[in-house]
């Protein structure tokens, strides 16, 4: 049973990724499934380390996992939130330095490289809030630290992959 308790806990984010669905944007149940989607999140790698259960497919159904916890929240949150244009622009701007950068470090290394840097992290965390900031902040400055700082992590990103430098 430990050595699958991280791939369980994996996938309790599928579940409550889909539980986000059923309740309303912002509601109680949305901010408890959403919380529990994010600390599942926190610890499933943690667990797969410290039962020494990290696998490829673990790896894989994490990153699976992710994506149905993004696109359940994006779906839930978009529709009812209203984004303003600069940050959708600026957005796309961080996705197009990502990609760009994702590019070169291919061309120029011949693989292709994930950067698991502290401002990735940070970035991925403060995301992670920013629903969780509408009620008390208003939107646009979260908005603003947020791609702000996004844009920090995907430069520096972009940068090392291009040189192939780790960080």
């Amino acid at each position: 049973m430990k050595r699958y308790a991280a791939n369980i806990i994996t996938n309790l984010r599928i579940v409550f990724s889909i539980l986000l669905l059923i309740f309303p944007a912002f509601s109680f149940w949305f901010y408890a499934m959403y919380l529990a989607g994010g600390i599942t999140d926190m610890i499933d790698g943690a667990v797969a380390r410290k039962t020494n259960s990290v696998t490829p497919f673990g790896s894989r159904l994490d990153s699976f996992a992710d994506l149905v916890f993004v696109l359940s929240a994006l779906a839930k949150i978009l529709p009812t939130a209203d984004v303003p244009k600069w940050a959708l622009i600026w957005t796309a701007v961080i996705a197009a330095v990502k990609i760009a950068g994702n590019i070169s470090g291919f061309v120029r290394n011949r693989k292709f490289l994930a950067e698991h840097t502290v401002m990735n992290k940070i970035t991925g965390f403060m995301l992670f809030l920013l629903p969780l900031t509408f009620p008390f902040v208003d939107m646009r400055f979260s908005l603003f630290a947020v791609c702000f700082v996004a844009t920090a992590a995907a430069v520096q990103e972009a940068y090392s992959l291009q040189k192939g430098i780790e960080i």
